[in-house]
């Protein structure tokens, strides 16, 4: 938040007084940024919030509602953008100053800097509006990226080509727009516990067969609440077994899978028995007879 808010003053000031609207949308952006991080930090607080009485699954849901929210800041500055850029490219204005593109070198190489980082800690904590907010960081590098090759076209043809840093202002408000969309899919998803987490299931089904007693696995959802995993798992041990015996093993199963993946909140493990007992047709006319001498 720091980082943006001296960002958007830098580029802001640059791009008023070096005529390049290119600057000045990155600029907007940068403080879009500002915001967007700042809803991040406090979702991530929340959802950070242990479970209690009326979140018996904890606070993890509102992650992707902070992310819609930084979905929908994206989406209104790409928008203002665009709208400003073909005013801009319509209106004959001055070409930008030359100092703008070392403005732009030093944005870029900062902004992809702290997308690489959000990123990385985006990966680390499973969090799906850390990883938005690191697009924000990558969607402005690419911005500024447009708006360097903008302003050396304008700068190189003169008058010409003095509205090629609008059109690249206009490029990055679609590229914006483009990466809002892969913002909102996956937190889409979370909301709507899509079963988009092949790889971990396929873990879950392999560490479970490591526990004492399990004969297999059936089936095995997976559903994200913030940073965390809840898992549904069906696991088959054999049918001959007690009661007791099979919740003891549905135990060392949870415990096991619990110690192994610490994304993994918790697991509902339900007993499937490995073959039910059938009577045999001897049996079976044994009992009709018992129940006509009955009748």
């Amino acid at each position: 938040m720091v980082g943006n808010f001296f960002l958007a003053i830098v580029k802001g000031t640059a791009g008023i007084f070096g005529h390049s609207y290119a600057l000045v949308a990155d600029a907007l952006e940068s403080v879009t940024d500002i915001f967007s991080s700042m809803l991040v930090y406090l979702g991530l607080r929340y959802a950070a919030k242990p479970p209690d009485e009326n979140h018996p699954y904890g606070h993890g849901r509102v992650e992707p509602l902070v992310t819609f929210v930084v979905v929908g800041f994206l989406v209104a500055t790409s928008t203002f953008i665009a709208m400003e850029s073909i005013r801009h490219i319509r209106t004959p204005h001055t070409s930008p100053e030359p100092y703008t593109l070392i403005v732009l070198v030093a944005v870029i190489v900062f902004k992809e800097s702290m997308f690489r980082w959000v990123r990385k800690k985006g990966d680390e904590t499973h969090s799906t509006s850390l990883k938005a907010d690191a697009w924000h960081h990558r969607s402005d590098a690419l911005t500024s990226i447009a708006a360097f090759i903008g302003i050396s076209i304008a700068l190189l043809f003169k008058g010409r080509f003095a509205a090629a840093d609008d059109w690249a202002a206009l490029f990055a408000a679609c590229f914006i727009l483009y990466n809002s969309y892969r913002i909102f899919r996956p937190a889409l998803s979370e909301v709507m516990d899509e079963q988009i987490y092949g790889d971990l299931v396929e873990l879950i089904r392999k560490e479970s067969n490591k526990v004492n007693g399990v004969l297999d696995t059936e089936k095995c959802h997976v559903r994200k609440a913030g940073m965390v995993y809840h898992v549904d798992l069906h696991a088959v041990v054999a049918g001959h077994i007690s009661v007791s015996e099979g919740h003891e093993i549905a135990h060392q199963l949870k415990d096991h899978l619990l110690q192994t993946f610490p994304g993994i909140a918790d697991v509902l493990v339900h007993i499937e028995p490995d073959a039910l007992p059938v009577l045999s047709s001897v049996g079976r006319a044994s009992q009709n007879d018992l129940g006509n001498q009955t009748d």
